[in-house]
């Protein structure tokens, strides 16, 4: 049986990795689908932590399942299929699911060129250089290579497109998106060397937009 090939996406929130997966995943695997719910605060005493103006910290990855989103992925290689969580960020709620299958993608995807594989897994997250060094260790004991990008863009730029994209689809209320946007504006020099230092290539977004680096 012939192994995917697996692109691991990391950049800021608004660089375009849901995008960029779209385009060229085959399938996209959404590791941000695998946020616990806004149920899960507080129950068996496990609270989520929390923002300086006092809500939730979405953007700290103990608000995420990385467990369920390694176990995702292995499945997928190993079965060809895998359901992933339709997660509404406006709720913080799983409201469905959404079966992944190799060699599918959206209809915006781009055609498979010469040489590159049809089974090509793009997963992206805001979490990406969290689950770096644990998706490689499964996937290695698969057979399966884990190649990582991180996509460069002006900070100002993602700013812009963040914001956009927040209110357009009404994620959170107007105070907390400003407050949110300027915090990861501040951070993003540091989130970009925490995904270097996780050993993710910097390219820019119009080299990403035309393909995934061969390895």
């Amino acid at each position: 049986m012939n192994r995917p090939r697996v692109v691991l996406l990391g950049g800021a929130s608004g660089a375009g990795k849901s995008y960029l997966a779209c385009r060229h995943g085959r399938p996209h695997l959404e590791l941000d689908a695998y946020y616990h719910e806004i149920s899960d605060d507080g129950r068996s005493g496990v609270h989520f932590p929390r923002t300086p103006y006092g809500e939730i910290d979405w953007d700290d990855p103990r608000t995420w399942n990385l467990q369920a989103a390694v176990d995702a992925l292995v499945e997928l290689i190993e079965t060809g299929r895998t359901r992933m969580p339709d997660y509404s960020i406006t709720t913080s709620s799983v409201v469905g699911s959404t079966t992944l299958e190799l060699g599918t993608a959206d209809s915006s995807a781009a055609t498979v060129r010469p040489g590159q594989s049809a089974d090509l897994i793009v997963a992206e997250g805001v979490f990406a250089d969290v689950a770096a060094q644990p998706l490689r260790a499964a996937c290695a004991d698969l057979g399966v290579r884990v190649d990582a990008y991180y996509i460069d863009q002006n900070t100002l730029t993602t700013a812009t497109r963040r914001f956009a994209r927040d209110v357009a689809e009404r994620r959170k209320p107007i105070p907390f998106l400003v407050q949110r946007g300027w915090a990861l504006a501040r951070s993003e020099r540091r989130s970009r060397a925490r995904h270097l230092h996780a050993g993710f290539i910097p390219v820019p977004k119009s080299r990403l937009r035309a393909g995934m680096p061969e390895p």
